[in-house]
């Protein structure tokens, strides 16, 4: 297409690739959205589900841990399944974008968006 322009020819490459980045890249972000993952605590009694983004979608409780002596214990089950949940959904998120950078021919520690 630019042939015989020198470096223009490799800059139109470049700019198309980042523009084809880009668009890999709000894609990646509008599936992180719907991506889930589930978080757990007390072998399964709690399970927090959220987006890969981190959002919060869904708690369930298993009746057998509801007992007023055990609020504290209650608590902190769903605190720990909600911040598996959470981790879960940071690592998920971090391998979508190294499947991309990979695809991409970056180099895999590279850290996007920049």
């Amino acid at each position: 297409m630019l042939k015989g322009l020198g470096g223009l020819g490799d800059m139109a490459k470049m700019m198309k690739a980042a523009q084809e980045m880009q668009g890999k890249m709000t894609q990646l972000q509008e599936d992180l959205k719907t991506m889930e993952v589930t978080g757990e605590s007390g072998a399964g009694l709690v399970k927090a589900t959220a987006s890969a983004k981190g959002e919060l979608r869904a708690l369930d409780i298993d009746p057998s841990i509801f007992n007023a002596d055990d609020k504290e214990v209650v608590e902190d089950l769903i605190l720990a399944a909600v911040k598996d949940a959470q981790a879960k959904a940071q690592e998920r998120a971090q391998e979508e974008m190294q499947k991309l950078t990979s695809e991409m021919g970056l180099p895999a520690d590279m850290k996007l968006p920049f």
